[in-house]
């Protein structure tokens, strides 16, 4: 009731009193008098909201400080109005509450009624609830009337209105609930709640908070009371009502959720988030404590169930065909909102095990069910474990009870999980393998299971995608020969509907991947992705992929329809020839593309470059960065996620969107594929490490990948350290690692930054890089082994790298420059590494980490830093930071002591795994090209002698080191400086692959040295000293596995390992090679392992055939004289040693006969520095038989045949080559008297084996027409004498007397090219020779059959040891070619030389006694194979003359 001017009862009656003083002398007398007044003018209504302000001071000063209270006064006028009604009071004032509050929520400017008043109607409600509490203390209202009251409004509730009831503890919303209000009830709260949700969006901060409130106040009241306790559910019926009201609410709500959910690519924005709103029920934190943990669970089991079971109205068929479109990203981002929210409630495996429950007592809405399992795979880690587990339980039931239901739940869930990638969940293909491709899944038990299984998968076959269908094909369940054609029977049928989809299994990709379950791809865009990934191979390898090769031999229809069009879609050809015109070139040589196909090919890119000139149009490939800006955004979107803990929970779903966006910037995505990645292969990876090639959109999406993530971790940095950062950036590269066909761009990229371009990149580069590798060896799981092409210099490939080895590998520490970036990198990872999973258990941490990247720094380190080198005497004051790394003045090398110093480091360093050990030193060591170090050339002198001898030597075996064993020691570094001339590509930084360490051939010489200070063996110990070098050499040689596939890689490695071998020797002292043991009481002088060496290895690599070169010769005997020193007599020993020569290896003194002219010298001045004494009786007989030779030669003095003989004819080869005889050969040879045959013939081996040499290896010296020459006049003496000279040319075992002894000299390849030499003598051949050698014909047959394999089998043929700077690339100081090759390097025309052979023979034939026909009988089988010509010309002539002319009769007729 307002008075005059508008102003209030209450302002004029405090007015009033401030004004004049009260004519009333009591307050009973003013309250009788306000009585009377209102009595008169009343308005109860008026009242009840004007006395509801009581604050006022107006009051307080006026009426109040009388004693006169204002609730009185409406107290005193309800109580008058009741009596003179007949109601009570409190009955009164409910009633006149519900109309004031009914009054209050009619909004003249709102016809339709709205869940929010307005601030006017606010005010008043306030006042209106303030007086009802008033009125409530005075026992004064009823609760229960004025909710029945309510109820009886004409108009609905408005729902802030009720809310204002129940916060300020009136009426409270359960209270309301239990009044007399059935479905309206329900009804008027969805309608309220929908219409809060709706107006939402459209409201002001201030309303926005209130809605959230009064949302939240409402949804705590529906959980406690429509999720009730056990305990509670014995109360009172009425209550159940409320809990039944509460429910139907939330199910009514969640319905319209699902609804709109269903509708959302129809529905507009608003209802999107007015849904949206609504959802913020499911927060978790909004019940806090308020709700019963139980009845929260409750609740949201509830819900969960029926979410699962909304509307199941699709087929398990429907779901077969459909459910490509429920993965993660293509599902409604409402109903994936709606499942994070619920799923926070459970763990992994609850949520799992309710998924399970409800598959097995509902009928389930497969869409929902689906979707459930993909949010779960992608949001929660451990999801995709237990699915697995609950797979096999599923199939275990399956098989158990022969159960449909269970069976195609399993395959349903497997294929849905297997969409969101391998990332999170094995591809389909792989799981279907796993299960039944052996015989020991379920299926095997017995042939009521596989008929199951089968009959199984041929119902689906009616519904499925190809790809399935392709799986099943491709890789088949294992069955029993004996059932396999009930397998056969469902091969059948799934070809049939492929044909149906009109899908060829013959027309399926070379790189298809079986586990996408895609709808049929077309060949066309099957081939591009082929044509792509070939490509990639082929840039790596530069070899033809072997898929390729496979598919146009035994493929042949997809090979030249699809596959072949696809590589020769017609562009401008660039200038320079790139990748494709590569592949398309090595295609052609190979005869792979038809010469019109590709005539057809040049001619339309000729067309299209003129149509391009004469547009003059320059294309802008705009249509690509689509794409890729798409994946830009999303990025940036997931950074903002990752800065902000809060946001973590979203980090799995933005990831999931990247992982899409990701997929179409690599043009893997469309609008008919799927969002699952490739299957795990076995194929490696393969990077080529000196050219890393790259194309276009691949690097450009890999920068942006490496870019964003660098920018990430250091804008997450710059908040918190990696340890509180979340796992955000694991998942990160995990979904990186799940895309396949990103991987080979991505490891060439970081070989690209790592191994070329690490000294230039700047520190933020170094950060980001170092903690990716980090993630990356995390995600080792998902990354298939890597090849890693080092170039041309690796002779034989290495193994397969994970990928911590492999980037790993790429950090090459060589230069000043290399060493500082592998520093700051290695110092990088490792402080992110130790900082990011510091709170991991001990053994998982240790499982993290890389041990490449622990046993780098080991290196580093105190190679870098002196202070690293000492005991540890304290930790570090205070360990390295991550963000100290991030800091532009750190000082790198304190920075990396600071990481060393730590007690965490410390501790990793005890690890056997991490453990540097002397070899791995070694081999770093090694890779270090010293003219480039950081370290001065006395600097690393001290860093050698500090490693070897203070940190290996007398280290433990179990720690790297060597236990103090010297001899222990000296085997490592010989091992490691022969393994990394293997190993590595030192590009410039090393003349050749032969060349060695000189400072670490230094330590070793020095050791060995040591070595020999040990105590000598006592007189009467009849075992010789251990020579431990030949030993390991030896050991490499027997003990190494040969190449899988790979003989000619074998070999190579075997020619270059024997070449550094001698160039080892030649780096150790002389006397090394010889050693001493006691003979009876006299010390002697052991050259055995020396000479088994030489025998068995080291002469095959001599180019000379028949000697070894010079140095190695000069160094045996030089360490022959020096050893002599130990003996009683020295000359003694070495004559002794000589004369065991002789027998033994006589390739050593045909090599000193050979060299005479330059050992000579040598020999006689160390014998007199050692000595003093006439020469050695051996050595001066050696001395004798060269100077008898010179004097033979040039003033005719007779040459005295001596035995030897061999040795004899060496030394006058020797002779010969030194002073040519220059056209009196003839005379020389016939000078030499009767009795010189056997010299004679020795003297024909020499000069054949110069011939062969002459061809192999012309930088010897040795002319090929002059040996041929000298070879034919030798041929020529020896017919005239009538000695049997054929008999050289047996193999070494049936080779007589001196003849065993030559072959046992000459190497192996010298004598399997003796047929080349062999025919090289034909000029000569008289035809007395058949008569009067009764062998010759055989010998000749078996040098052209011999002739014949060299041509068909292909062997290989290296070339000398030359000096090694001559040469560089593959196979340094070798030369490889086939047998075609073989035969030209002695004759100019192979086949020519064939021709005449087999000339020769077909001629000399008729001619040969019967003798010697009969002597080649056991050659007849082989010579029937490769010639079967001559073979029939050999029978014809060897029937006996009876025969002949029978035959000669009867073909006649």
């Amino acid at each position: 009731m307002a008075g005059a001017g508008g102003r209030s009862w209450r302002d004029l009656l405090a007015g009033r009193a401030r004004k004049r003083r009260s004519p009333f002398g009591s307050g009973a007398e003013l309250q009788g008098a306000a009585l009377r007044l209102l009595d008169q003018h009343q308005n109860l209504a008026e009242l009840l909201l004007e006395v509801g302000d009581s604050a006022k001071p107006g009051v307080q000063d006026g009426a109040e400080h009388r004693g006169v209270s204002p609730e009185s006064f409406i107290v005193s006028v309800l109580q008058e109005q009741a009596s003179k009604l007949g109601v009570p009071t409190a009955t009164l004032a409910a009633k006149n509450a519900v109309a004031n509050v009914e009054r209050i929520c009619q909004d003249p400017a709102s016809p339709s009624r709205v869940p929010l008043l307005n601030s006017d109607q606010r005010k008043r409600l306030t006042c209106l609830l303030q007086t009802v509490k008033d009125l409530l203390a005075n026992n004064m209202f009823c609760r229960s009337l004025f909710c029945q009251e309510m109820w009886k409004m004409k108009e609905p509730l408005v729902l802030e209105a009720v809310w204002h009831l129940h916060s300020s503890d009136i009426v409270g919303l359960a209270e309301l609930l239990d009044s007399p209000a059935g479905p309206a009830a329900v009804e008027w709260l969805c309608s309220s709640l929908c219409g809060l949700c709706e107006q939402a969006g459209d409201i002001s901060c201030g309303d926005m908070e209130l809605a959230q409130r009064i949302l939240s106040d409402f949804a705590i009241v529906f959980v406690q009371n429509g999720f009730e306790q056990p305990s509670e559910l014995g109360r009172k019926v009425e209550f159940q009502k409320v809990a039944y009201i509460c429910r139907a609410v939330l199910q009514r709500m969640l319905a319209w959720v699902l609804d709109a959910v269903g509708k959302e690519k129809q529905e507009d924005v608003s209802m999107v988030q007015a849904v949206r709103f609504w959802l913020n029920v499911f927060n978790v934190p909004l019940y806090g404590s308020v709700a019963h943990p139980d009845s929260l669970r409750q609740f949201f089991r509830h819900t969960l169930t029926e979410v699962l079971t909304y509307n199941p109205v699709l087929k398990v068929s429907d779901a077969i065909q459909m459910q490509k479109e429920w993965s993660f990203t293509r599902t409604s981002p409402l109903l994936t909102a709606l499942y994070r929210k619920l799923l926070v409630a459970f763990s992994v495996k609850e949520s799992i095990c309710q998924l399970q429950q409800v598959l097995e007592t509902h009928e389930v809405n497969w869409q929902h069910v689906l979707s459930c399992v993909s949010t779960l795979v992608v949001c929660q880690a451990e999801a995709g474990q237990l699915f697995k587990d609950l797979l096999s339980h599923l199939l275990l039931k399956a098989f158990g009870n022969y159960d449909m239901e269970n069976m195609i739940t399993a395959f349903l869930i497997a294929r849905q999980a297997a969409l969101e990638g391998p990332a999170v969940f094995m591809p389909y293909s792989e799981w279907f393998k796993a299960s039944f491709g052996n015989a020991g899944g379920h299926h095997g038990s017995s042939k009521k299971s596989l008929v199951f299984l089968l009959e199984f998968l041929s119902e689906l076959v009616p519904f499925e995608a190809a790809p399935y269908l392709k799986v099943h094909i491709m890789f088949p369940p294992c069955v029993p020969s004996k059932h396999r054609s009930l397998l056969l029977d469902y091969i059948s049928l799934a070809k049939t509907r492929l044909a149906d989809l009109q899908v060829a299994i013959e027309d399926m990709g070379l790189y298809e991947d079986l586990s996408a379950p895609e709808e049929a791809v077309q060949p066309q865009a099957q081939a591009l992705r082929d044509v792509e990934k070939a490509l990639q191979i082929f840039e790596s390898t530069r070899k033809i992929p072997t898929s390729v090769i496979e598919a146009s031999i035994f493929r042949r229809p997809y090979y030249t329809s699809w596959f072949l069009p696809a590589l020769l879609t017609p562009r401008v050809l660039p200038k320079t020839p790139d990748g494709r015109m590569a592949f398309i070139d090595s295609l052609k040589r190979a005869d792979k593309i038809p010469s019109n196909l590709y005539s057809t090919y040049l001619q339309a890119c000729h067309v299209m470059k003129e149509k391009v000139l004469q547009d003059d149009s320059n294309a802008d490939p705009s249509h690509s960065k689509e794409p890729l800006e798409q994946l830009k955004a999303e990025l940036a979107e997931l950074r903002t996620l990752v800065v902000e803990q809060a946001q973590w929970e979203e980090v799995a779903a933005q990831l999931a969107v990247v992982s899409d966006r990701l997929r179409g910037a690599l043009g893997d995505g469309s609008e008919d594929s799927e969002d699952s990645e490739a299957a795990p292969c076995n194929s490696l990876l393969q990077v080529a490490v000196p050219a890393p090639g790259l194309a276009g959109c691949p690097q450009r999406v890999v920068d942006l990948l490496l870019t964003s993530f660098c920018q990430t971790l250091l804008a997450a940095s710059s908040f918190n350290p990696p340890d509180r950062q979340g796992p955000c950036l694991s998942l990160l590269v995990k979904m990186m690692c799940g895309h396949r066909n990103l991987l080979p761009a991505l490891l060439a990229r970081l070989c690209q930054l790592l191994y070329h371009q690490g000294p230039s990149l700047g520190a933020a580069h170094i950060l980001g890089l170092a903690a990716f590798v980090i993630h990356l060896s995390e995600c080792r799981a998902l990354i298939p082994a890597v090849e890693a092409d080092f170039g041309a210099s690796r002779a034989v490939p290495g193994k397969a790298l994970s990928v911590s080895e492999y980037w790993s590998s790429l950090l090459v520490c060589r230069t000043e420059e290399s060493f500082v970036f592998c520093l700051r990198f290695c110092t990088a990872a490792a402080a992110y590494l130790m900082c990011k999973f510091s709170s991991c258990s001990h053994e998982d941490f240790c499982a993290l980490i890389p041990p490449g990247l622990i046993k780098k720094l080991q290196f580093l380190v105190p190679r870098l830093s002196l202070e690293a080198r000492g005991i540890l005497c304290e930790e570090a004051k205070s360990a390295l930071s991550w963000s100290s790394l991030c800091c532009p003045s750190l000082n790198h090398r304190r920075a990396s002591l600071c990481l060393w110093r730590q007690a965490g480091f410390q501790e990793l360093l005890k690890e056997k795994a991490f453990q540097l050990s002397f070899r791995e030193w070694l081999l770093l060591e090694l890779e270090v090209c010293p003219e480039k170090d950081i370290l001065s050339a006395s600097e690393r002198q001290d860093f050698h002698y500090w490693a070897i001898y203070q940190r290996y030597l007398p280290a433990p075996s179990a720690a790297g080191g060597c236990d103090g064993d010297l001899e222990k020691a000296c085997g490592v570094i010989l091992n490691a400086i022969l393994d990394s001339s293997h190993r590595l590509d030192l590009g410039a930084c090393a003349p050749s692959r032969t060349s060695l360490s000189p400072e670490i051939l230094c330590r070793l010489q020095e050791l060995v040295l040591e070595l020999r200070c040990r105590p000598k063996l006592l007189p009467g110990c009849s075992a010789a000293q251990r020579h431990f070098v030949f030993e390991l050499l030896q050991g490499r040689l027997t003990g190494r596995d040969p190449e899988q596939g790979s003989a000619l890689g074998e070999q190579l490695w075997r020619q270059q390992e024997l070449l550094l071998h001698r160039r080892i020797l030649l780096g150790l002292p002389a006397s090394t090679l010889v050693t001493t043991c006691w003979k009876g009481s006299r010390a002697v002088l052991d050259c055995d392992s020396f000479f088994c060496f030489v025998n068995s290895e080291l002469k095959n690599v001599s180019s000379r055939g028949y000697a070894l070169s010079y140095d190695i010769t000069a160094h045996f005997f030089r360490g022959l004289l020096s050893a002599s020193l130990d003996c009683e007599d020295a000359a003694d020993g070495v004559d002794e040693a000589l004369a065991t020569c002789q027998t033994k290896c006589p390739v050593v003194l045909l090599s000193a006969a050979l060299w005479w002219p330059r050992l000579e010298p040598a020999l006689c001045s160390q014998w007199k520095r050692l000595f003093g004494a006439p020469l050695a009786g051996e050595l001066a007989r050696l001395r004798g038989w060269h100077s008898s030779g010179t004097r033979f030669l040039c003033s005719g003095a007779a040459f005295p045949v001596s035995d030897p003989p061999w040795l004899s004819a060496a030394f006058l080869h020797g002779a010969i080559l030194q002073h040519s005889p220059r056209g009196r050969g003839t005379e020389a040879l016939e000078r030499l008297g009767t009795g010189a045959e056997q010299l004679l013939v020795a003297l024909l081996f020499f000069s054949l084996l110069d011939l062969i040499s002459a061809r192999i290896a012309p930088k010897e010296g040795v002319d090929f027409q002059t040996s041929l020459e000298w070879s034919l006049q030798i041929l020529q003496c020896l017919q005239g004498r009538g000695t049997a000279w054929p008999l050289l040319f047996h193999s070494a075992e049936g080779a007589p007397g001196s003849c065993h002894v030559l072959h046992r000299a000459a190497s192996q390849r010298h004598t399997r090219l003796l047929p080349l030499a062999f025919y090289s003598l034909t000029p000569s051949f008289q035809q007395e020779l058949l008569q009067q050698e009764p062998t010759f014909l055989s010998v000749a047959l078996q040098m052209y059959i011999q002739l014949l394999q060299l041509f068909v089998e292909g062997q290989v043929l290296p070339q000398s040891d030359q000096d090694p700077t001559e040469h560089n690339g593959l196979g340094a100081g070798l030369r490889v070619t086939f047998c075609l090759h073989c035969l030209s390097c002695v004759a100019q025309d192979p086949l020519e030389l064939i021709s005449a052979a087999r000339q020769f023979l077909l001629g000399a034939i008729p001619h040969c006694p019967a003798q010697s026909l009969g002597n080649i009988q056991p050659l007849l089988s082989t010579c029937e194979e490769l010639d079967p010509e001559l073979a029939a010309s050999i029978l014809h002539f060897s029937r006996p003359a009876v025969d002949v002319e029978l035959e000669e009769e009867l073909e006649l007729f």
